[in-house]
């Protein structure tokens, strides 16, 4: 019998960042009944011009809602910087590169990203702060940038977006637990750590030899 967590997110989603401790938590919790988890990307934009003033107030306000809901920080003064193209993908399949590298090393890199853009106020979707980051989570510099320039990041990265589409997932985040190749949904969307840690509890329970 196998059983793990699996986590729809991407990146550049704002709620993903709010849901970043809660995730965590999460994962901690089933870890501690020997209980893994594993990270899919999802596509939350792939936008090609860059933004203009209308959305970088309409993300702000994202921002502001996140950060009321979650404490978590954000730098409303200097996010979003000049010229950013909202383009997911490249973030996206750098954790992609990242996973096939070490899958350890996916969920630092996940986290870094995260605290880069909306902490950091750094534009993620260029390759060379890609690979700064990647650096700073472990991963060597020149086997990262090969395996997120391949062919074979890219389609594995379509895959995942494609697999979250399939299963009808339309918002991130979402945290899925598996056994037996049955689908549980924890949530799909925010929310805090006090529904969900029993909610987690209830399906580790049934699932899970105590």
């Amino acid at each position: 019998m196998s059983s793990r967590l699996i986590y729809v997110m991407d990146p550049m989603c704002s709620w993903c960042w709010g849901f970043a401790p809660v995730v965590q938590a999460l994962i901690d919790q089933a870890q501690a009944r020997g209980v893994g988890a594993d990270l899919v990307v999802g596509g939350l934009r792939q936008e090609r011009v860059a933004m203009d003033q209308a959305a970088r107030d309409r993300t702000a306000s994202y921002w502001h809602a996140v950060h009321e809901a979650s404490g978590q920080p954000f730098n409303f003064e200097a996010g979003l910087p000049d010229g950013l193209v909202y383009d997911t993908e490249p973030a996206c399949r750098a954790l992609v590169a990242a996973r096939d590298l070490d899958r350890q090393s996916a969920w630092r890199l996940a986290g870094l990203i995260q605290r880069a853009f909306y902490v950091e106020g750094r534009n993620v979707t260029l390759p060379p702060e890609l690979v700064e980051l990647a650096d700073a989570a472990g991963i060597p510099r020149i086997e990262f940038a090969d395996r997120f320039d391949s062919q074979a990041a890219r389609d594995a990265t379509v895959a995942d977006f494609e697999w979250s589409r399939n299963l009808g997932i339309a918002g991130f985040p979402t945290l899925l637990a598996e056994h037996d190749g049955q689908l549980a949904l924890v949530t799909n969307g925010f929310q805090p750590l006090d529904v969900l840690s029993p909610l987690l509890a209830r399906w580790l329970d049934h699932n899970i030899d105590a």
